[in-house]
């Protein structure tokens, strides 16, 4: 299925990820009140709407039924779509069951003027990432159906290694999934979740983008280590040209 936006200049989505909710709103994840952060975020994206946002997963920590629930009870205000990714984190069931509840969507191919943005199941049987055969079967379909001149990636494991302890829990099918970017040029870059880490850089001739977390940052040693700066997301605007800008924004709670 794929969601299509009307004609404009240019699209500003929002990426959140690594929520990390509890089923108790005023409980914590690393010292952090998760709830909290996203809360703040959700009235700042309120005042200013953006045309949809993205949550790349580990929307919860716990798998519960209430922490989704929360999740949609912070998100309610929002007038925009919100389509969601599954992190090693999420419950399937829980989260698909979300996405049929406006104004969360179930599509992950949006159809923005010029612009195409496929949103990557990297879900696997462990922490680590994993690119299914169905789902680089997906990805090639997709490119090859669409129209659009440019075409963006979203996901929740990060594709490269970091040098740091998410290494770990990183992407374990990387070799194929660049292999299926390489096959269609008009692949721009991928952003993703998972590493609680705001960084850019450029692999494989595309842009690779880690969105920071909503909840705590990890920084980038060899154990695990977290500091919270307070919530963070990241802001995208695609432009009907073919050209695309982000910046990473935070908020003091």
């Amino acid at each position: 299925m794929v969601y299509s936006f009307s004609d404009k200049p240019f699209y500003r989505i929002a990426q959140i990820s690594d929520c990390h909710l509890l089923a108790d709103e005023h409980a914590t994840y690393q010292q952090a009140n998760s709830a909290k952060h996203l809360r703040a975020i959700a009235s700042k994206l309120v005042e200013n709407t953006p045309d949809a946002v993205i949550l790349t997963g580990d929307v919860t920590q716990d798998h519960s039924e209430q922490s989704y629930e929360l999740l949609a009870h912070i998100l309610e205000g929002l007038s925009c779509p919100i389509f969601t990714l599954l992190g090693n984190h999420d419950c399937p069931k829980a989260l698909k069951k979300l996405s049929k509840r406006p104004p969360f969507r179930e599509e992950k191919s949006l159809q923005l003027a010029s612009w195409q943005l496929l949103l990557l199941n990297t879900k696997g049987e462990t922490p680590a990432g994993a690119f299914s055969l169905e789902e680089e079967q997906r990805l090639l379909q997709e490119c090859q159906q669409t129209k659009a001149s440019a075409i963006w990636l979203f996901c929740h494991h990060h594709p490269l290694p970091l040098n740091s302890f998410i290494d770990l829990h990183g992407q374990e099918d990387a070799d194929r999934l660049w292999q299926a970017i390489a096959k269609d040029e008009r692949i721009k870059g991928i952003a993703h979740g998972h590493a609680h880490y705001a960084y850019h850089k450029m692999a494989h001739n595309i842009q690779v983008v880690g969105c920071p977390a909503s909840s705590v940052q990890f920084l980038q040693t060899k154990d695990w280590q977290t500091i919270d700066k307070g919530p963070m997301w990241c802001e995208w605007v695609f432009a009907k040209e073919g050209k695309v800008s982000f910046e990473f924004l935070s908020l003091t709670t």
